[in-house]
């Protein structure tokens, strides 16, 4: 058993590591740190638990400790939950410390040498990991997993571009409330609305989906187009997709290789991999929030009404992924798992 610890535990996304955590097979949380105002108190006191499950009896008495390496001793790997503007300077300290820092946070997604890892799409690049530590004489590693939104979206393209190409992608979100974390999105702001901005959210689409979809040195070459809205969803992000395609594909065949795609943590059956990464509805309303955001335990992307795009000449479809387990600690989860597996901790 592998001991972990949480940076940003009592945070939204922390207290999803602490609950996805909780009896994994593999790892244990050992440590919980956060900011000066929890620092030194028990974790059921610093956190505002609003999982839909109890506090988990091993780390509810655990004490609160600072976000520096010289406070988090004795873990074998550190999964960081805290905010962009904090994260960037703390996790490299952690690195520089010999510790391998799985983060959710966006500080270090686009720099060259860290992977940004959705590992049944581009588990290849976790070569960068030899490269960046060439490079910046450590022996810990950062490894991000995308932004909530994208990596729906890539494990959803991943099959169609690898079998058909792509020459665009043109993609509308319509994203849950959880993705603004809490307190969040005013209620006045929010009821008997939709919100057609989200800051950063476009940008982060288009460059994180193909830095992902690309090689290890070099990003795809397509065009990404996004447009992002917040609505009054509790967990879940839909994305419509519409997509030119280099090759002719008709509906059935996209479909058809969504539905049979498996990824390499599906055949190293690594804990958190869900059976089939994507799952196709044929009914004509799916995927649907409330029904399918659970699917492979919020670790699928579910995908729905693939049918023919006029205007772009190739396909168009709906796809559903948690955004705080898949788009977020789960992803990061499983790329710990899919390092454990390749021997990288």
């Amino acid at each position: 058993m592998l001991k972990a610890a949480v940076l940003g535990a009592t945070g939204m996304v922390g207290q999803i590591f602490i609950r996805l955590l909780d009896g994994h097979p593999w790892f244990e949380v050992t440590a919980v740190a956060a900011s000066e105002r929890s620092s030194g108190l028990k974790y059921s006191k610093a956190a505002n638990w609003k999982m839909p499950t109890p506090i988990p009896e091993s780390v509810s008495d655990l004490e609160v400790l600072d976000v520096t390496p010289k406070a988090v001793k004795n873990v074998d790997l550190v999964f960081s939950a805290l905010p962009a503007e904090v994260a960037g300077k703390v996790e490299e300290d952690f690195a520089k410390a010999g510790h391998v820092v799985l983060s959710n946070a966006s500080a270090h997604r686009m720099e060259p040498d860290v992977p940004l890892l959705n590992p049944e799409v581009n588990g290849d690049h976790i070569a960068l990991i030899d490269e960046q530590r060439r490079k910046r004489k450590w022996d810990g590693a950062i490894v991000t997993n995308p932004n909530c939104s994208t990596a729906v979206l890539t494990l959803a393209l991943k099959p169609v571009y690898d079998g058909f190409g792509i020459n665009k992608v043109i993609v509308s979100t319509m994203q849950a409330l959880s993705g603004a974390g809490y307190p969040g999105v005013a209620s006045l702001d929010i009821v008997d609305n939709v919100i057609p901005f989200i800051r950063n959210e476009e940008e982060k689409m288009q460059s994180e989906t193909l830095k992902i979809l690309g090689s290890p040195s070099k990003p795809a070459d397509f065009k990404v187009s996004a447009s992002c809205h917040r609505v009054a969803t509790l967990d879940g992000h839909i994305e419509a997709v519409f997509a030119e395609l280099k090759r002719e594909a008709d509906p059935e065949s996209v479909a058809d290789a969504m539905s049979k795609f498996v990824g390499e943590p599906q055949k190293l059956k690594l804990p958190s991999a869900p059976a089939k990464p994507i799952v196709v509805r044929k009914e004509e309303d799916r995927p649907q929030v409330r029904l399918d955001r659970m699917e492979g335990g919020g670790m699928s992307a579910v995908v729905g009404r693939i049918r023919r795009d006029p205007a772009l000449g190739g396909v168009k479809f709906i796809v559903l992924g948690h955004n705080t387990i898949r788009g977020a600690a789960g992803c990061s989860i499983l790329n710990a798992e899919y390092l454990k597996a390749k021997k990288y901790l």
